[in-house]
């Protein structure tokens, strides 16, 4: 299988743990064995159980990067990366050139597109093998993947097939219903659209290059930042004659809100926490290395993280977005390739952080022209780089950092330090780097 896999968006319904960086799909809530597992480490996981030489290319933004190749580390799979945030259809279409022109892969090839986000079994992805030996007969141009319904929803837009046979062609789309109209098309055998598309790479390239008139995919990146926002299902989904759907009827949740989180979750806490017996139907999720106490409490979400705290009754959860609009959000804690990093104290003149490097791993090379930095090794060993002198560090060691001066640190095993920034101007944007130096 060729798999392109949509993750994008940043999703403010799951705050304090989602953010601009630390998307929903990186959230490590989902118990696998003895541990955690996130969204995209999940349908990772799932789909190399259905074919485990899938060809797996994630379209995302760069703020992602770091989180993906992190949580990703040990994985095989390719990033198309969005210069600027556009709607499905560009990166689609991008990640489509992508594999035409960059990876080699063949005009006719059927792909299989699918959202990182939705909950499903192993039979969800199975589908997608349907999927693609229609397309790749050359009898269908687009086949769509259709959710059986479970109530009806005003939250998605609904497919109408012309039978209810398992695969169908497609008479009409419905966008998002009130409830009286759920209800009758669910009457006329409609399924949800699950966002998830299957074609072969030349059919999307030429819609593709016939709305923005490029040559290749070096060409389309130029232009990308240029490009209108415009939806895949209104760019290709409404407007294709030869589109079948494939009935879904195995399980499927769409984990927007913390509410619909916290019934796939199989820990009542996770983290530090714990509640009374009077406590009913709640959820604690603690980031943070203080504990959580719930007394009395009923039908109720509590989250921690370094970016602040929830309280919140569960059938109230989904409408925190306004206010989470109004907060602050400075980024607190972020996976990186390389480790991650946790602000501890923010003032007006200074930051002190603390990294953790994992074995093996450094920095990106680079300087700051606005803020000195020291650090302080707290546990484990490696070596600094500074101006190009390499220098081994261990636990209790400092290292000034002037501005100005080129430096990195690359770990021999986990290395921790506690960073503190200093400067009137500390910004994300201070950074200038250069290719890491041969020492």
């Amino acid at each position: 299988m060729n798999i392109v896999i949509l993750s994008g968006g940043s999703g403010k319904r799951l705050w304090p743990l989602s953010n601009d960086i630390q998307s929903k799909q990186f959230l490590k809530i989902f118990r696998h064995g003895d541990e955690y597992e996130s969204m995209v480490q999940r349908i990772f996981r799932q789909i190399r159980a259905v074919d485990p030489e899938a060809n797996i290319t994630i379209a995302t933004s760069k703020s992602q990067v770091s989180s993906l190749k992190n949580q990703l580390m040990n994985e095989r799979f390719s990033l198309s990366v969005e210069p600027s945030r556009k709607d499905t259809f560009p990166a689609i279409l991008l990640a489509a050139a992508f594999l035409r022109y960059e990876k080699g892969i063949d005009e006719n090839e059927p792909i299989i597109v699918c959202p990182v986000d939705p909950y499903v079994d192993a039979d969800y992805f199975r589908v997608f093998l349907t999927m693609l030996e229609m397309v790749k007969r050359k009898d269908t141009n687009l086949a769509l993947m259709g959710i059986e319904p479970t109530y009806p929803s005003e939250k998605y837009g609904y497919i109408i097939p012309s039978t209810t046979e398992e695969v169908s062609s497609v008479l009409s789309f419905k966008e998002k219903p009130n409830e009286t109209q759920a209800e009758e098309y669910i009457s006329r055998g409609a399924l949800w659209n699950g966002g998830v598309f299957a074609f072969q790479l030349r059919h999307v390239l030429n819609i593709g290059k016939s709305l923005f008139n490029f040559v290749d995919y070096k060409d389309l990146l130029n232009i990308y930042p240029q490009i209108e926002r415009i939806s895949f299902d209104y760019a290709v989904v409404e407007k294709e004659a030869n589109i079948k759907v494939v009935k879904y009827s195995g399980y499927w949740k769409d984990l927007g809100t913390w509410n619909t989180l916290t019934e796939v979750t199989e820990d009542s806490v996770i983290g530090d926490g714990v509640y009374d017996e009077e406590c009913q139907n709640i959820n604690i999720v603690n980031k943070l290395n203080i504990p959580i106490l719930a007394m009395g409490l009923k039908n109720t979400i509590i989250s921690a993280s370094p970016n602040g705290i929830l309280v919140t009754s569960k059938d109230r959860s989904s409408y925190i977005k306004p206010f989470v609009d109004k907060i602050d959000n400075r980024v607190m804690f972020a996976e990186k390739s390389w480790g991650d990093f946790l602000i501890l104290a923010v003032e007006e003149n200074g930051l002190v952080i603390r990294v953790n490097l994992k074995p093996g791993k450094n920095m990106n090379y680079h300087m700051h022209e606005h803020r000195d930095e020291n650090w302080v090794i707290l546990s484990g060993n490696g070596f600094v780089v500074i101006d190009g002198k390499k220098r081994t560090v261990h636990p209790g060691d400092s290292i000034f950092i002037k501005r100005g001066a080129y430096h990195t640190v690359q770990a021999d095993d986990e290395l921790v330090i506690i960073e503190v920034q200093i400067g009137k101007e500390i910004s994300i944007e201070d950074k200038h780097k250069k290719p890491f130096p041969t020492v």
